[in-house]
Order: C-alpha cells, then structure tokens, then sequence
C-alpha cells in the first residue's frame, strides 16, 4: 500500500497516522511505503514516478486506486495512477486496474455517478474491525454505519450479505 503523505494536522500527527497503517498492516498482511508529499498539494507530476518506480519493482497483478471526489488528493493520485498504468513499453504491464468506491461516491457525486462494474464479497465485521484502527479517519460522513450501509446495498446488487464495489479500468482475463 502506498501512502503518498502523512503529515502533521490540528487533531491527529504524522506518527499517529503511521500507528494507525502499522497496526492495520499487522492484522491483514500487507507492506506499506509512506513518501513525505504535503497531502493537500500533491502533485500528479511529482507523484507519476513514484507509482512508476514501485510497479517496475513490485510487479503486481493488480492495483487499486482511490476514484476521483472532492477530495484533491484523491484526483491527484486518480491521474497519477492512470497515467503509471497506461500500456506502456518500459514499464511493468499490470492486468488489472480497478478503481475503488468510497463513501463519498455515493453521498456527494464529483462527478456524474458511474455503476460499479466489480463486486467482491466481503465479511463486515473485518472491515469494521481494520476500519476502527485507522480512529483518525472515522467522522460522521464515513461512519462505520455509513459504510455498513454501503457495504449492503453493495451486497444486494450481487446477492451477497455484503460486498465492495470497484469500476474496471482494466481486467485481463489469462488463458
């Protein structure tokens, strides 16, 4: 996972930002790279080389990217990302781009709504458990039961209790 920033703010610090990912890494199992960008000034030319760089070495089969919203740092990674996961010679190829919702996709639109176009099931009370690591991040608009609801109604749409829903920029399907 890649974090592009993590500063100091009025109500949470650099280090309790890197707690929250240490401990929320140390339940699921995944690596974690914080980069010193100032979060609310990131830079999609600064930012394209870092994806770059870490694709050409990782070589993953998939990345996630946050979709674009209200929040600038999430369109600076959006574009970014597009552009370090574009067919390109000299760069790892990777499979599958998946653009991943948030709960600001479906309570205050950026831009005109986009259906879903992959589903994953998930168990909620992990993702409300991993959730609750990352205290700094859970206000009222992203309220576990905010994203219990979402989590639902994502569910209904597959005939599952519950699921995440992403939009496919690209999928790959191997023989």
């Amino acid at each position: 996972m890649l974090h592009f920033g993590a500063e100091d703010r009025p109500t949470v610090s650099r280090i309790e930002r890197i707690q929250e990912l240490e401990r929320a890494a140390d339940m699921l199992g995944f690596q974690w790279e914080v980069f010193d960008n100032q979060v609310n000034n990131y830079r999609m030319q600064d930012l394209i080389p870092i994806i770059e760089q870490t694709i050409n070495r990782l070589k993953p089969l998939t990345v996630l990217m946050p979709e674009p919203s209200y929040n600038q740092d999430h369109r600076a990674v959006y574009d970014a990302g597009l552009v370090a996961t574009r067919p390109h010679d000299s760069n790892w190829f990777v499979p599958n781009v998946l653009i991943f919702e948030q709960p600001d996709s479906v309570l205050w639109f950026h831009s005109a709504p986009s259906e879903p176009t992959y589903f994953r099931e998930i168990q909620i009370e992990c993702k409300l458990a991993v959730y609750a690591l990352y205290a700094s991040q859970v206000r009222g608009h992203r309220s576990p039961e905010t994203l219990r609801a979402q989590a639902s109604l994502r569910g209904a749409q597959i005939c599952k209790p519950y699921a995440e829903a992403f939009r496919v920029k690209r999928i790959v399907d191997s023989p």
